[in-house]
């Protein structure tokens, strides 16, 4: 009876830490997801105000 009392106390932390780290990462996901949401806001705002132009990083600047 002890034994299984035991593997009883250790599968309800085990429980109990999944459900925090489940927690924890719900919330992280959130967080992502309103990044994502805000830098998807902002590549659009730019893309409306550049009128289709395209900026590649290994192009010159128009003052050379």
């Amino acid at each position: 009876m002890q034994h299984l009392e035991e593997k009883i106390a250790h599968l309800m932390r085990s429980v109990d830490e999944l459900s925090d780290i489940a927690a924890s990462q719900a919330d992280e996901i959130k967080v992502l997801n309103r990044r994502v949401e805000m830098l998807m806001r902002r590549e659009a705002e730019r893309q409306s105000e550049g009128a289709g132009q395209v900026f590649l990083g290994d192009e010159r600047p128009p003052h050379y």
